[in-house]
């Protein structure tokens, strides 16, 4: 599966005093650019909650490699790596002119919104990942 690209750029909120982002906003980064990769895919985080579906982090391991700065513009990239009946692991990058300054890897898990429990992925989710073998 091909990867997804985000563009941000960092604004006065996202950093600390010294004009640097701080540590948690790379993860907002990311959490924007699955979003957006869902959104590309026809499926939004609200239409989802509205058929009871939640997306939820699982495990996060993240590198952080060199700051990014007050007005940088980055690109923020989504790799599906696998995925399983419902769960997804996703290789995340943030760069800044092609230089990596972050890496997260990330494991999503679908669940059920009103029991909290797992649930298999959404049939147009499946659809657009186009059917490849389910690996849990």
């Amino acid at each position: 599966m091909s990867g997804f690209q985000w563009p941000v750029r960092v604004y006065i909120e996202d950093t600390d005093a010294g004009g640097i982002v701080y540590y948690v906003n790379y993860l907002k980064y990311m959490e924007r650019a699955r979003s957006e990769w869902l959104r590309q895919l026809g499926l939004t985080q609200q239409g989802l909650l509205d058929a009871d579906i939640q997306l939820v982090v699982h495990r996060l391991e993240c590198r952080y490699a060199k700051p990014a700065r007050l007005d940088d513009a980055l690109q923020v990239s989504a790799q599906v790596e696998r995925y399983g009946a419902c769960r997804m692991s996703f290789h995340q990058r943030v760069t800044r002119r092609g230089e990596p300054l972050c890496d997260a890897w990330v494991d999503i898990a679908c669940i059920d919104a009103t029991r909290l429990k797992p649930t298999r992925w959404p049939a147009p989710l499946r659809a657009a990942l186009g059917g490849q073998h389910l690996q849990d």
